[in-house]
């Protein structure tokens, strides 16, 4: 998801929205996600807003993140003041697999009961491949999920190791089968390319495995090194070496090779699905600007160029929830001009491309030299990443926005 911009205001207690934040509220896509904050181990090189049992104690439990849920979602609900249905549901985290299938099914409830779901919506859960069988699929199935994502990150066990994934090499290939089998005909597989160590050998491997699990979408995404992560800790004492910036970019390069000869398309930089339909229709809202309401620990929100985000812990979360009270941590009003760069940095991402006249006098300027430069091409009045420049996305986004 987006991340908050650093400076903001704090949200107000009754969780309200301003006048012009509300107004035209239903006319735009509209999407909630939920966020799951538990997690049974915590990976190496995740930064994401997590905790494990060891780590919560008894402050939190998943039966309190649900009453809380229940509340903010009713919240939600009273303040943007109108049915407005859910064309997309994300059920992110965390590990929401860990809730088991009665468990997200309870969630998919709640998200009915405050705001109804669109007669064709899109509903995302995703998933540990370890935390899952087939009749987890087959009650989350019948609960209403539509789509599945599994995290496999590698093939390779060692490359897992490096990373601390649980899951053994195969099973979640053999996840992606089970969920096809109990019905899902949307399911990706998440890939990370770049850890230290992995080889070509190794990623084709995992490629391989990727096609022969028959799913129609996969993330791919270079291992990025957070700050105050145990990778972090593990390469700052030299026990790693970083990702290499030139191993990245012949990693991406395979990726895109292998997946677009098997019938996938790009559609974002880091996404492919071998249809328009296969797409994730939630994760294009973000990158449109849509509107979605985040729910959980530490989520985050955009109504109407307003962005506000949520207390991170759990305890935290749930006890002003019970107060009557918003999670609100805190929240900022998008100007003008910071929207407009907002459609820059994410909307160029996409294989339809950036409409040339979002660009200001210097941007288009920019782009006519990135053209001649072959790192964008015309197309109508929208310019669109090149191959070449695809692997210098964010290269080409610092040009256009001088």
């Amino acid at each position: 998801m987006p991340s908050a911009l650093p400076d903001g205001e704090p949200a107000p207690a009754d969780g309200s929205l301003p006048p012009s934040a509300l107004a035209g509220v239903g006319s735009r896509p509209f999407g909630v996600y939920v966020h799951v904050p538990f997690c049974a181990t915590r990976c190496g090189y995740c930064d994401f807003n997590t905790y494990t049992p060891g780590e919560l104690g008894s402050s939190a439990s998943p039966q309190s993140w649900l009453e809380g849920l229940r509340r903010e979602l009713d919240l939600a609900a009273s303040v943007l003041g109108s049915a407005v249905p859910a064309q997309t549901v994300f059920v992110g985290g965390g590990t929401p697999s860990l809730l088991g299938a009665s468990g997200l099914g309870d969630v998919l409830d709640a998200v009915r009961q405050s705001f109804g779901l669109a007669p064709d919506a899109e509903v995302t859960t995703e998933s540990n491949p370890e935390s899952t069988s087939v009749p987890f699929f087959e009650g989350i199935r019948d609960a209403g999920y539509t789509r599945v994502s599994l995290g496999m990150q590698s093939a390779a066990r060692h490359v897992l190791a490096v990373l601390d994934r649980k899951h053994t090499p195969g099973r979640p290939g053999e996840a992606a089968l089970e969920a096809r089998e109990a019905g899902f005909e949307h399911v990706n597989l998440d890939l990370i390319y770049g850890t230290p160590g992995e080889r070509p050998s190794d990623l084709a491997e995992s490629l391989d495995a990727v096609l022969a699990a028959g799913v129609d979408h996969v993330s791919a995404y270079a291992l990025i090194v957070e700050d105050g992560t145990g990778l972090a800790r593990r390469i700052r004492r030299g026990d790693l070496p970083m990702p290499d910036d030139d191993v990245l970019a012949s990693s991406y390069e395979m990726v895109d090779s292998v997946l677009s000869g098997a019938g996938f398309s790009w559609y974002e930089v880091s996404n492919w699905a071998t249809s328009a339909q296969a797409q994730c229709r939630h994760n294009v809202l973000y990158w449109k600007g849509a509107d979605w309401w985040g729910f959980g620990p530490g989520a985050h929100s955009h109504v109407g160029g307003v962005r506000f985000w949520n207390v991170k812990h759990p305890a935290r979360y749930s006890a002003l929830l019970a107060e009557g009270k918003s999670p609100a941590a805190g929240r900022e009003t998008l100007a003008a001009e910071d929207q407009r760069v907002e459609r820059v940095l994410l909307e160029l991402r996409l294989a339809e491309g950036l409409p040339m006249d979002v660009l200001d006098d210097a941007g288009r300027e920019e782009a006519k030299q990135a053209i001649a430069d072959g790192l964008l091409e015309p197309h109508d009045d929208r310019c669109v990443l090149t191959d070449r420049g695809r692997l210098l996305a964010d290269a080409v986004v610092r040009r256009l926005l001088p």
